[in-house]
């Protein structure tokens, strides 16, 4: 574990940046140190200060156009005029909480369960990933009778009490729960996919005995199906499928956090989980589900969410409001009816197969690996031992902020372009970023 947070710290700014920031820059830079709490992060050596979206694209305050790569809050694109629509429809006739009824949180509910298997029937909602996570983690110690909850190397599942102990790349700085036992991620590119399923089935058995022989009964493992924070590691289809099997065995629940892989974001399935053919318990959902207002939601088996919900009420005053969900059905419905997910399968595979090409000419470019619009990008410094190049990443990402492409990294090593566009993403938008991150490779000296 580090000791800085490879989320938050990996790609930010610092302050021995601002002597190279135009004054107005370091102005505002230096009024959010004055107001704000040190907690937060900006992004990039020279922080960007944005003004306007439109779909993929943003601009800054001098006019500057930038290419998304990195957005998935705003998953269908910025300011998309049909979720703009129905939250100011629905802000002028009704704004209360779930205490009433109302239609919209149930006309949702019926479209959002039409989406998963029939067995995940029941819903709550929320206003962020985190809280449906530190929900999720409750639900599934209540149905298990357990405390030890399962995660990968570098996970990272909220911001709550709770959830922050289930998110090592947090870092050392946030220390993990007692009860959390943390697993090698499913690397594909250094483990090779033949038994990658059976070795990450034996790595999540090893903790659960670790938990036993510490007096901990093991509750289940959180996961997305993406292992994005871990560096983008989609993996073969289906090789999940074992370590779920051995959870479910050991009286566990899987809950699949689908806050990155899910809404049509892989192309291949509505959902990330179902790649690998297996059944979650609880699915979690966040940012893409509003497109950047605020709702999230719970969903899971009738069986095991009622091991908490018959005991405890729960209340979250903002959680389901009328406006979020006329927000989020609007989010539903734009994916279903533009075909987006489609779209995403389309874009997504021409993407990896430019990035492939790029990849033939570059040997800093150790993998490329992804589902749908969400692609990992690993550079390296020799292709022979796969040794991370964070710099070589870091670097790679000012270059592509000098040429109007925004994203970031990923990974343990901060090593991994994580690539992840708004699924508004089209051909041009590829030919725009293959040949930004061409040119920044080779202005880099790149091998």
């Amino acid at each position: 574990m580090n000791v800085r947070s490879t989320i938050m710290d990996t790609n930010s700014f610092r302050a021995e940046h601002a002597a190279d920031l135009s004054q107005a820059l370091r102005d505002l830079t230096h009024k959010r140190e004055q107001v704000l709490g040190g907690a937060y992060r900006l992004f990039y050596r020279r922080p960007v200060h944005l003004v306007k979206g439109q779909g993929q694209y943003l601009w800054d305050a001098e006019g500057k156009k930038y290419l998304d790569v990195y957005n998935n809050v705003a998953s269908l694109g910025h300011c998309h005029p049909a979720v703009i629509d129905a939250v100011h429809q629905q802000m002028g006739q009704l704004n209360t909480h779930t205490r009433y009824l109302h239609e919209g949180i149930l006309d949702y509910t019926e479209s959002l369960l039409a989406t998963l298997p029939p067995e995940i029937n029941r819903a709550m909602y929320m206003c962020t990933g985190s809280e449906a996570n530190d929900l999720a983690i409750r639900v599934a110690q209540s149905w298990s009778g357990g405390t030890g909850i399962i995660v990968t190397q570098e996970a990272y599942h909220g911001t709550s009490a709770l959830t922050s102990g289930v998110s090592p790349a947090l870092g050392s700085g946030q220390p993990l729960s007692p009860t959390t036992r943390v697993v090698p991620a499913p690397d594909a590119y250094r483990i090779g996919h033949e038994h990658l399923g059976a070795w990450f089935a034996d790595q999540i058995q090893q903790q659960i005995d670790d938990m036993a022989a510490h007096g901990i009964r093991f509750a289940g493992l959180i996961a997305d199906s993406l292992f994005s924070s871990d560096g983008v590691l989609p993996g073969p289809r289906g090789f999940l499928k074992p370590a779920i099997d051995l959870i479910h065995q050991q009286g566990g629940v899987f809950i699949a956090d689908e806050v990155q892989p899910g809404f049509a974001r892989t192309g291949e399935h509505f959902w990330g989980f179902e790649r690998h053919g297996v059944l979650p318990d609880i699915v979690t959902t966040g940012k893409p589900m509003g497109n950047g207002f605020p709702v999230s939601g719970l969903i899971a088996r009738e069986e095991v969410l009622a091991t908490f919900s018959d005991h405890l009420p729960y209340f979250n005053t903002f959680g389901g409001n009328p406006v979020a969900m006329a927000a989020a059905q609007a989010v539903l419905d734009v994916i279903q009816q533009e075909g987006l997910q489609a779209h995403s399968a389309q874009m997504g595979q021409r993407l990896l197969t430019e990035l492939k090409g790029l990849q033939q000419r570059y040997l800093s470019i150790g993998d490329v690996r992804g589902a749908g619009l969400f692609i990992g990008l690993e550079l390296v410094q020799d292709p022979a031992t796969k040794a991370p190049d964070q710099q070589l990443a870091l670097d790679v990402i000012e270059a592509l902020r000098e040429r109007g492409v925004l994203t970031s990294v990923a990974g343990p090593h901060g090593n991994v372009l994580k690539l992840r566009p708004p699924l508004a993403f089209q051909e041009q938008d590829i030919d725009w970023l293959v040949g930004a991150l061409d040119q920044s490779l080779q202005v880099l000296g790149a091998r």
